[in-house]
């Protein structure tokens, strides 16, 4: 169950009108707290991102199933259910034998899936599959949502970034 922090500020970016993958971020982001503080652990970082994106399906984030062929038909299958599940109402509870089983699997497991190194690979290896255009778009919309703080607070993230480099 997600905390209430985490779904208030997805609530909150959903108001500012920011896409379904920056409110699921607030989860992955939960999630990878929930791994450093010791709560669990995970195989590998792609887990612990796709639990955490499970979590905000299931907590009504519109986020969509990925396309056929990005991933495998288990997962989309999963994906699916997790947004219908979210947007459903009816609230049936876990299967408590199962839920448990879940969770002392993931107690068994390591701890540097959320380690800045394994999280800084994972984004670079997903950027790889994604074109130059696709790079470009994602960069417009983010100037729009940003604002104008926000676009000032990046230009001068990036000029440090481009300094120590």
């Amino acid at each position: 169950m997600p905390e209430k922090q985490t779904i208030e500020r997805a609530h909150e970016d959903a108001r500012e009108g920011k896409s379904p993958s920056t409110q699921a971020g607030e989860f992955v982001r939960e999630e990878m707290h929930h791994i450093r503080e010791g709560k669990h652990g995970a195989q590998s970082t792609k887990q612990a991102i796709a639990i955490g994106l499970s979590k905000a399906r299931r907590a009504g984030v519109k986020l969509n199933a990925p396309r056929q062929g990005k991933a495998s038909a288990e997962t989309r299958t999963k994906a699916e259910r997790d947004l219908s599940k979210g947007q459903s109402h009816s609230r049936r509870k876990p299967n408590a034998r199962r839920s448990r089983a879940s969770s002392s699997a993931l107690k068994r497991e390591g701890h540097s899936a959320a380690s800045p190194d394994s999280l800084a690979k994972q984004a670079r290896t997903s950027v790889k599959s994604r074109g130059s255009a696709a790079r470009h778009k994602a960069a417009l919309k983010a100037v729009s949502t940003k604002g104008k703080e926000g676009r000032s607070h990046a230009a001068k993230k990036a000029a440090r970034t481009r300094a120590a480099a």
